[in-house]
C-alpha cells in the first residue's frame, strides 16, 4: 500500500493549469517555496532546471518526478500535481504528461533521495493506482490515495 510520508495535505494539487515544462517547474517551484520558509523559488525553480538539462525526468506513463536537491532544506519534500491537461515534458516514452511529483532534498540527504525516487516510482506501478489518481475527486482524494490515508467523508 501507498505512503509516501514526505507529502502534505497542502503539497497535492488536483488541477495544475501550467501547460509548458518550464512552466510547471516554475508553478511547482511557487508552490514549493510557499510551504518551506527561507527557500526562495527562483532557486527552487534553478535547481529543477539543472537536473533537467541532464535529462527529462519524464518517467513514461504520463509522469514525471522533477527532482533537486537543497542546501537550506532540512527535511525531504514532496508535491503531487495533476495536469488540467496533458503536457510534452520530453519523457523517455514522447507520451505526454498529466502527473506530476516534485521531490526535494536536502543537499546532504545521500541514499534517503534516491529512495524516496525509488519509492515515488514503485507506488506508482502499483495496478491501477494512476488510473485512480487521474479520477480521484479533490485534492484530499488524491492524497489518501498517495498516504494511505481515509478519504474524509461529507457530512
Amino acid at each position: 500500500m501507498p505512503v509516501l510520508e514526505f507529502l502534505s495535505p497542502e503539497s497535492v494539487i488536483p488541477a495544475l493549469k501550467a501547460r509548458a515544462k518550464k512552466q510547471i517547474l516554475s508553478e511547482l517551484a511557487g508552490q514549493a517555496s510557499r510551504q518551506l520558509p527561507g527557500l526562495d523559488e527562483r532557486e527552487i525553480f534553478e535547481t529543477l532546471l539543472q537536473r533537467e538539462r541532464l535529462g527529462s525526468t519524464g518517467i513514461g506513463d504520463g509522469v514525471a518526478i522533477p527532482h533537486g536537491k537543497l542546501a537550506r532544506l532540512d527535511r525531504l519534500f514532496g508535491l503531487v500535481a495533476r495536469l488540467e491537461k496533458p503536457a510534452d515534458f520530453e519523457a523517455l516514452d514522447g507520451q505526454p504528461v498529466d502527473v506530476v511529483f516534485l521531490l526535494l532534498a536536502p543537499e546532504n540527504a545521500g541514499a534517503d533521495h534516491l529512495k524516496a525516487l525509488a519509492q515515488v516510482a514503485r507506488i506508482l506501478r502499483e495496478p491501477g493506482l494512476l488510473e485512480r489518481i487521474r479520477t480521484a475527486r479533490d485534492a484530499s482524494a488524491l492524497y489518501a490515495l498517495l498516504t494511505n490515508r481515509p478519504t474524509p467523508q461529507a457530512a
